[in-house]
């Protein structure tokens, strides 16, 4: 056994420094929108673990007893079956060198397996491995294991790049037990609300510590949210940038320069959405005409907008007041948004008309707005509409139901934001399997 000596033979890790780099990084952009542990568990045994190159590796989660280990994710000869694994592997602490390594909290590295007692030989016995604990506020809830068919396959650099994976996956695994834990006191008192309601009492108290909740959680997904994100986002410029010392040619250099940019302009627009959602933007509102903003709009972003697009604009629309900057980033989220909804295709509405909007119209809507003179810019799709049981958090930061890499949840937002520090409204309308429908509320000017 070997913590810190170097393997004699070739390691079994083979990606090169920039190879590893270049995985990492993108480990730590794509981690902001994992949703959940399993998908965290086998993003790191296929896109990570499986990239650089280690070979039959096994993730195992503790129970929360902290007695065994579970399989959960495989790669190699341990995962015949893709992403199911029928018969998972179950390890007591303590026993052999898994569980040896979750009792101890000490990763290690096995030069020849066949002269270690401990050794819990398959039936195609492996000939080294290395074993790496995953650990969450000084408790290791889980481990990642990879065997070689090779004596001596494992050395230093191997450890240090599978304990960097270790950390990465468990700082990620504590996000997501804070936000289960958040979820869980959410759900709680959302129970609470709906029995108490019925009986009558008490409600004025309750709604207010309802809301109190509410507000905490959507705090503390923002702090935790943005740190998160914010800190990949450094991580891939710092990285970019010693790529560019290592680069080969000119060509190389700027392709690191560039990814580098990129990252710096999505931290940039990350500030700008959270000053939006926290209504500290500095706009500047000037008289605009909507219809003249959302022709120009679509005519400068076709490429990125639905190919099928039906426009009902209004003659003689009325002036709003509002930063056409802000409003624009705006209009374009809602956009893109109903372009994702819709990856098999379909066709985007966008209608604007004046309104006189009175008290008794709050009736038909999800959220009361104040009595007067309004533009309505309603934007709508035919994706798979909004689930009722999303609805209540659509709204919120970092909430978002896109794939892993495509959006970060802050888009509605910005836009709730953006709308409410102009003196309007959003309001979502939910027909599920029928797309889903943004009505924008701009008081006239």
């Amino acid at each position: 056994m070997n913590n810190f000596e170097s393997a004699q033979n070739p390691p079994a890790h083979k990606g090169g420094d920039v190879l590893t780099l270049k995985t990492l990084n993108t480990f730590a952009v794509d981690v902001i929108t994992l949703p959940d542990e399993d998908e965290l568990f086998w993003y790191v045994a296929q896109n990570v673990v499986g990239r650089l190159q280690f070979l039959d590796c096994v993730i195992y989660k503790a129970d929360e007893a902290g007695t065994e280990l579970i399989q959960v994710a495989a790669l190699g000869a341990k995962n015949p079956h893709d992403r199911e694994i029928l018969n998972p592997l179950k390890i007591p602490f303590g026993q052999g060198i898994t569980g040896g390594v979750a009792q101890s909290k000490t990763a290690v590295i096995i030069d020849d397996l066949l002269k270690d007692q401990t050794y819990i030989a398959d039936s195609e016995p492996a000939r080294s491995e290395i074993c790496v604990p995953l650990v969450s506020h000084g408790r290791v809830v889980g481990v990642i294991d990879s065997e070689h068919p090779e004596i001596g396959a494992f050395d230093a650099a191997d450890l240090e790049v599978l304990t960097t994976v270790a950390a990465m996956t468990s700082a990620k695994l504590e996000l997501l037990a804070e936000v289960d834990r958040s979820h869980s006191q959410y759900l709680a008192l959302k129970e609470s609300h709906r029995q108490l309601s019925e009986e009558i009492q008490n409600r004025t108290a309750l709604e207010a510590e309802f809301f109190n909740v509410r507000k905490m959680e959507a705090v503390g997904q923002l702090t935790g949210g943005f740190a998160h994100d914010f800190n990949n986002l450094l991580t891939v410029i710092s990285g970019n940038l010693e790529f560019v010392g290592l680069a080969e040619n000119e060509a190389q250099r700027q392709e690191y320069l560039d990814e580098a940019r990129t990252a710096a302009g999505r931290a940039a627009k990350l500030i700008q959405d959270l000053l939006a959602f926290s209504q500290r933007m500095h706009l500047r509102p000037v008289r605009t005409n909507l219809n003249t903003m959302i022709t120009t709009i679509c005519a400068q972003n076709r490429q990125r907008l639905p190919g099928d697009i039906q426009m009902d604009l209004v003659e003689d629309i009325l002036p709003v007041q509002v930063d056409p900057t802000a409003a624009e980033i705006a209009l374009v989220n809602l956009m893109i948004n109903a372009r994702d909804a819709m990856p098999h295709g379909g066709t985007l509405y966008i209608k604007t008309e004046n309104i006189q909007h009175g008290v008794a119209d709050n009736e038909s809507l999800s959220k009361n707005i104040v009595p007067g003179s309004y533009v309505k810019l309603t934007v709508s799709d035919e994706g798979e509409g909004i689930p009722p049981e999303a609805l209540d958090q659509i709204f919120d930061p970092f909430f978002t139901t896109k794939p892993v890499g495509a959006g970060t949840g802050l888009g509605l937002s910005m836009v709730l934001g953006f709308m409410q520090q102009s003196g309007g409204a959003v309001i979502a309308k939910p027909e599920v399997s029928q797309g889903a429908t943004f009505e924008l509320y701009f008081p006239t000017s």
